[in-house]
């Protein structure tokens, strides 16, 4: 399963939004935090619970300064999974979009993708508001 976010305009350069993005504690400001719970975060790795009790962990696993940020899903995951992080400096301004791919049986995606797809609008969607 290949979730694409809707792209998002930081009004930012893009060494910025890939410095604020390397920290993945940071992701914790992208997230919506009404949705989710038992955060736990370093500079390298990330956990937290989304509703119906699932915990999300993911890890940094490589960049591409300063176009690309890979995530990859952490040892409790329940499936395998990547998210990466695509920059494009645009004049004075950073385009990206996160692009999630998961390993999933049907059953899982038919229940996932739509709450997955939302959540990596919200996350592009406060990308932006973060660099207004």
């Amino acid at each position: 399963m290949v979730i694409e976010s809707t792209p998002a305009v930081a009004k930012a350069s893009i060494q910025e939004v890939f410095s604020f993005l390397r920290d993945v504690s940071n992701l914790y400001h992208l997230l919506p935090l009404d949705k989710i719970k038992d955060w736990e975060a370093s500079s390298e790795h990330c956990s937290f619970k989304v509703q119906g009790g699932i915990i999300i962990p993911m890890e940094f696993l490589s960049e591409n300064q300063p176009n690309q940020l890979v995530l990859k899903s952490g040892v409790k995951s329940p499936f395998p999974f990547t998210l990466t992080v695509n920059l494009n400096q645009v004049e004075d301004q950073t385009e990206g979009q996160l692009i999630f791919d998961a390993k999933v049986s049907k059953m899982i995606q038919l229940v996932a993708e739509k709450p997955l797809r939302n959540l990596f609008n919200t996350m592009a969607t406060k990308l932006t508001e973060r660099f207004a």
